[in-house]
C-alpha cells in the first residue's frame, strides 16, 4: 500500500500550484493550502466505487449529475478536492470543475485515505456546506451517512453488510454495502 503525503510545511499552496502536478496515477488534492497526494486505489475500492456509480446514476433526476474522480471540486482557492463520487446540479458545473460544494459527496475508504476522508475532508465539506456526506468502507463492508443540520454533520445512518440504507437526499436510492463488492 502507498502512503499519503501532505506538502508543504511552509507556504500555503494555491490552485495554480495544483495545476503543475504531474500526471502520474496519483491523486493530487489541495486542502487548506496543503497538498494531499494519495496512491492509486485498490481493486476492492474501485469495485465499490463502480457499483455505487451505477446505483446513483440509475436513480438520478435529469437536473442532477453524478461524477466520479478525478474531477475537481473547488471549495476555496486553497482547497481543491476530488471526491470519489459526487452529485450536483448540472447547472453548477463548469468544464473545468465544480466551483461549489456538491449536494452529495461519497468517499470510499482505503487504508491510506481513511484518516483524511473521515477527518480532514469531512470537516472541509461540512464547512463548505455540502448537504450530504457518505463514507463507504469496502473492507467491513459498511456505509456511514451524515446530513448537514444547522451547519453541522449529524450521522443519519450506519449500515453494515446486507443492511440497506434508504437515502432520500439528494434523491431516493437504496444501498446495501455488501452488494457493492464482487
Amino acid at each position: 500500500m502507498g502512503t499519503v503525503t501532505t506538502l508543504p510545511r511552509g507556504r500555503a499552496l494555491t490552485r495554480e500550484d495544483l495545476a503543475t502536478m504531474p500526471d502520474d496515477g496519483r491523486r493530487y488534492e489541495l486542502v487548506d493550502g496543503s497538498l494531499v497526494v494519495t496512491p492509486a486505489p485498490s481493486r476492492r475500492h474501485q469495485s465499490a466505487l463502480g457499483e455505487l456509480h451505477l446505483l446513483l446514476r440509475a436513480g438520478c433526476p435529469p437536473d442532477l449529475k453524478v461524477l466520479f474522480a478525478p474531477f475537481d471540486v473547488a471549495l476555496a482557492e486553497d482547497t481543491v478536492v476530488q471526491p470519489d463520487l459526487l452529485v450536483a446540479s448540472r447547472s453548477a458545473f463548469t468544464e473545468r470543475d465544480l466551483p461549489a460544494a456538491p449536494l452529495l459527496v461519497i468517499e470510499v475508504l482505503s487504508p491510506s485515505t481513511r484518516h483524511i476522508d473521515i477527518g480532514l475532508k469531512r470537516a472541509r465539506y461540512e464547512t463548505a456546506g455540502c448537504p450530504s456526506y457518505w463514507v463507504v468502507d469496502p473492507d467491513e463492508p459498511s456505509l456511514t451517512a451524515w446530513q448537514l443540520e444547522d451547519g453541522r454533520y449529524v450521522e443519519t445512518a450506519h449500515v453494515v453488510g446486507h443492511e440497506a440504507y434508504a437515502a432520500t437526499s439528494p434523491y431516493a436510492v437504496t444501498i446495501a454495502p455488501a452488494d457493492l463488492l464482487d
